[in-house]
């Protein structure tokens, strides 16, 4: 789908314009804005210490942020919660994947839905179906302990356990983050197999030679500010990012 025929037919999910974060007195993001749509991939791309971690936090709540965040045609203020975004739908998978090591794999997916068993919703069974159909290697483990899996595994059951809570817009933070090539490419391919679910991904990435290949739209960043953004076939072409982050050999 061509990204103007996708802003024709896809809805806004999230859109950020003029959006500030500091860390006490050192500031992380300067100004920047960017735009997530349904069913599409939005990768964000730049080196270490660029802001893309520091993004992702003040999009959820878990980092105070001025500037404007619009979700869901929802104006979010500052008073905004981690808690009142996941409920809305925003799913955060960490860096770190932060998994219960003690519980086993079916149990750590089953706590991605708890707050919406809470508010009523009882789909549970339903949804870890789904996820065990994403994932065919956690239901042969269903039952094996969080904290044995290899990290490949332990990627699959952080991003499992964030599609148990049905997101409308997933935040991914470094998924191929120390994994190897192959395992890489089977994570990054159900990346590009959820957007046909109708989710919105907001992909941060290191790796951008994997990212630009499944998402739709990239911005890279640069010492907290957007310095390039484009269709990703444009930024994957553009000597600019080959240069830097590509290698001559990402030129087709």
């Amino acid at each position: 789908m061509s990204l103007a025929h996708a802003e024709a037919a896809a809805p806004l999910v999230l859109e950020a314009n003029g959006l500030t974060a500091s860390y006490g007195k050192v500031a992380a993001l300067h100004g920047l804005s960017l735009k997530v749509r349904k069913g599409e991939i939005v990768t964000v791309i730049g080196p270490n210490g660029a802001g893309k971690t520091t993004l992702l936090a003040a999009l959820i709540g878990l980092l105070p942020a001025a500037g404007e965040i619009v979700y869901l045609g929802q104006r979010q203020g500052p008073a905004r919660s981690v808690e009142q975004l996941v409920r809305q739908g925003m799913t955060l998978v960490p860096e770190k994947r932060e998994l219960f090591g003690e519980m086993s794999i079916e149990d750590n997916l089953l706590l991605g839905a708890f707050d919406r068993y809470r508010v009523g919703h009882r789909d549970h069974l339903e949804t870890i179906d789904q996820v065990f159909e994403l994932f065919p290697r956690l239901r042969e483990r269903r039952r094996q302990l969080a904290g044995t899996l290899s990290g490949g595994e332990r990627q699959m059951l952080a991003m499992g356990r964030a599609l148990m809570a049905k997101p409308k817009l997933l935040l991914l933070d470094e998924p191929s983050l120390g994994l190897a090539p192959l395992v890489i490419r089977e994570i990054l391919r159900t990346v590009a197999d959820l957007k046909k679910t109708g989710v919105a991904i907001l992909l941060v990435e290191q790796n951008a030679r994997a990212a630009l290949q499944i998402a739709d739209y990239g911005y890279v960043l640069e010492t907290g500010e957007v310095s390039l953004e484009g269709a990703s076939e444009d930024l994957a072409n553009d000597l600019r990012v080959i240069e830097s982050y590509l290698g001559f050999g990402g030129r087709k």
